[in-house]
């Protein structure tokens, strides 16, 4: 059971071959089994869990179905608000925090039936790219266990990687989507800035946040996507667009912009011949691909607003940080306030310009990393690595910017076996047709 999709297992739930209380049973059995080695959990709702999947087993047995989620077990990253629950944002400073409310993609959640089995471990406070700064421990890579999950969602890829859930919510400002579903060989949706509610998800960047699903194909991605997408009045970053369903068909062809610009730069020779071959498969497909190039992006918005949602936490318990945590905050002190207003106001710039590309193509592709993980004895060994020196994360960083839907599908493995991701780009609001390419590509890779 646990290595099926959630259509696949949507649809033993709906033929009332397989219930919402064994699905979740087997979850929770398999956290017991994998947790203690790959430590993708911070807490297991297993009490609470239960009780939404009797509740979900009630309703589907009566013909009440809530749709493709209902009584599908599904993880949140531990920054999302969770009433009654501990949201610790992977940090010691918030160990005892409990909020009294949801968030409201949790929300939309629990009316579309979905059994959340627990909070993920994740990079402290979402601040970095490899899971190993958390005050419970670094995350494991399910493909293999000495290396990251990526990060900061790696507890989320982890998680969903193994089984011990069907999917997941995590948290992309960089990159924290899309690159640990590439890391763990997943599916990995960052949608448009401000097309899913991010109140009551605690912030890194406001200027940057995402929250998107992590899956285990594009079709289980589209289902999470839909779910939770759609304006929330009391989120003032919401966009005002219409809820829509996600039918993955194209009908129509499609010119793919390759940027190979500042995206290829520097490949691993492995993820080089992966990203080549994936291009392969598109023209293979009929797709014309040409060359295109995006707007640079700029890079001193994200740590201003970081220091400013940690300022007072920061000045009252600096000792409850670790140590890059602290470090980046540091950093983050000494930008000035004439430099972060100039870079706001360029990012209002560059999110209007980046239309232009997709007046001369559809969509555009680069690799999701330009190079594959890192061990976590590396990871551990400069854990005051910058920022700017996270080059896992140099392929995504400008798509948080431009504020445009990507999505990371994954496209062959490494020489020693690590997954690799290709990296799929739309316009603004563009989610259909990208969920649609991206799912063609997908079956035709096999």
């Amino acid at each position: 059971m646990l290595d099926l999709s959630i259509s696949q297992a949507a649809d033993l739930l709906r033929t009332k071959k397989v219930s919402p209380v064994e699905l979740t049973n087997a979850c929770l059995d398999r956290i017991d089994k994998l947790n203690p080695v790959l430590n993708a959990f911070i807490t297991v709702t297993r009490e609470s869990a239960l009780k939404q999947a009797r509740i979900a087993e009630d309703e589907i047995q009566n013909g009440n179905s809530r749709g493709l989620l209902h009584g599908i077990p599904i993880g949140l990253k531990d920054l999302f608000d969770t009433a009654g629950i501990p949201t610790t944002c992977g940090s010691a400073l918030f160990v005892d925090r409990i909020p009294t409310e949801d968030a409201e993609v949790l929300r939309r959640l629990n009316q579309a039936g979905a059994v959340v089995i627990g909070k993920q471990n994740m990079q402290e406070f979402a601040y970095g790219g490899t899971t190993t700064s958390s005050h419970f421990g670094p995350v494991r890579n399910p493909v293999n266990n000495l290396y990251i999950a990526g990060g900061s969602s790696g507890g989320s890829a982890a998680a969903v990687a193994s089984g011990m859930c069907f999917g997941a919510l995590g948290t992309d400002t960089g990159g924290s989507v899309r690159q640990p579903a590439a890391f763990c060989g997943l599916v990995g949706l960052k949608p448009t800035y401000g097309r899913v509610s991010t109140r009551g998800v605690f912030p890194l960047s406001w200027s940057l946040d995402h929250v998107g699903p992590i899956c285990r194909n594009v079709q289980d991605a589209a289902i999470m996507f839909e779910a939770i997408a759609g304006y929330d009045p009391l989120d003032p970053l919401s966009v005002d667009w219409s809820t829509e369903t996600y039918s993955l068909k194209l009908d129509r062809q499609l010119k793919i912009g390759v940027v190979r610009e500042f995206f290829f730069a520097d490949l691993d020779q492995d993820i080089a011949e992966a990203t080549e071959q994936a291009l392969d498969i598109i023209r293979e497909l009929g797709f014309e691909t040409v060359d295109e190039t995006l707007p640079a992006t700029p890079t001193t918005v994200q740590a201003p607003e970081v220091f400013a949602i940690h300022s007072k936490y920061f000045s009252d318990s600096p000792e409850l940080y670790r140590p890059l945590m602290r470090s980046r905050l540091e950093l983050a002190a000494t930008i000035d306030t004439q430099t972060y207003v100039q870079a706001r106001h360029e990012l209002d710039k560059v999110r209007r310009s980046i239309a232009e590309v997709f007046t001369r193509v559809d969509l555009v592709v680069t690799p999701t990393t330009p190079v594959p993980p890192i061990t976590i004895e590396e990871a551990l060994s400069n854990p005051l690595l910058p920022p700017q020196g996270e080059v896992w994360l140099r392929n995504t960083r400008p798509f948080n910017a431009l504020g445009i839907p990507a999505i990371s599908v994954p496209c062959g493995v490494t020489k020693n076996g690590l997954p690799i991701g290709l990296q799929i780009a739309g316009p603004r609001l563009g989610e259909a047709t990208l969920l649609a390419f991206a799912h063609r590509f997908e079956e035709a890779r096999g």
